[in-house]
């Protein structure tokens, strides 16, 4: 019901749902804030490098939508400047119809009773989130910069402008925004996620299967388990004995008093 009160595509609203759980709605509405521009950054012909330096400044390593939150969050320290965004190749437009856009789903949060929560920096769960939003849009690496949807099988490509493109490693499983068709299929806005969180939020969709190494594991912690269950279950039986030949004991004392204090008064 709260997914249709919020102008959003269901997925971005679910998106803001989830993150009240987690603990992270500060962080999550604006990103989504973010993801109703079509670009944040402009690449000048004549500096073009100057501007990507700028833009990699920004770049949160694992995530595209972390690199839209940190870019608000800069801004909004330096005082929501003009100034700020020509300096660093971003559009001032853009960014004021994102806090137009962001007070506005305050605004519907506050009347559904929603709170605004941080998670501070622990930006884990604000990607765990963004996971739980792009079930049809979860993909796993097949090679170099190539991907393949887990729903479809349709390899897609990481865009050279993407924070992940510069991680120095290729994440085996990412989630993605929405598919641009230029040479290839790339991927926009990008994040990076653990296979446990698809099979955790989307078990409809997705299951993780166990390695070898994994299997070896989950049978050697049943063994210790049921070792550990079964020396309890011995040592329960032990002081349950122990408590019988105790009370045994005690009536056989209690029965000889009672024979002793029959012969003492005949």
């Amino acid at each position: 019901r709260k997914m249709g009160e919020f102008p959003l595509d269901p997925p971005l609203s679910k998106m803001l749902i989830i993150a009240e759980e987690l603990g992270c709605t500060a962080e999550i509405v604006t990103i989504v804030s973010m993801l109703s521009i079509p670009n944040v950054f402009f690449r000048p012909t004549e500096r073009a490098e100057e501007s990507d330096a700028a833009r990699e400044k920004f770049f949160v390593p694992e995530s595209d939508h972390l690199t839209l939150l940190h870019v608000y969050q800069q801004w909004k320290s330096n005082k929501f400047s003009g100034e700020w965004c020509k300096d660093h190749f971003i559009h001032v437009k853009a960014l004021r119809k994102v806090k137009e856009v962001r007070s506005q789903l305050l605004d519907i949060m506050k009347q559904q009773k929603m709170m605004n929560i941080s998670c501070g920096t622990n930006w884990d769960v604000v990607r765990k989130a963004i996971c739980s939003s792009y079930f049809h849009h979860a993909a796993r690496l097949k090679g170099i910069g190539q991907y393949l949807n887990m729903r479809t099988g349709m390899p897609c490509h990481l865009h050279p402008t993407s924070a992940l493109a510069g991680l120095g490693f290729t994440p085996d499983y990412i989630v993605y925004h929405e598919l641009v068709m230029t040479t290839k299929e790339y991927m926009r806005t990008v994040t990076a996620v653990e296979p446990q969180w698809l099979a955790e939020l989307g078990p409809m969709f997705f299951s993780v299967k166990e390695s070898v190494r994994d299997r070896i594991e989950r049978k050697k912690r049943e063994r210790e388990t049921k070792q550990d269950m079964d020396a309890e279950m011995e040592r329960v039986l032990e002081e349950e004995r122990r408590e019988r030949e105790m009370q045994a004991k005690l009536r056989q004392e209690a029965d000889e008093a009672r024979k002793n204090k029959v012969l003492d008064l005949g």
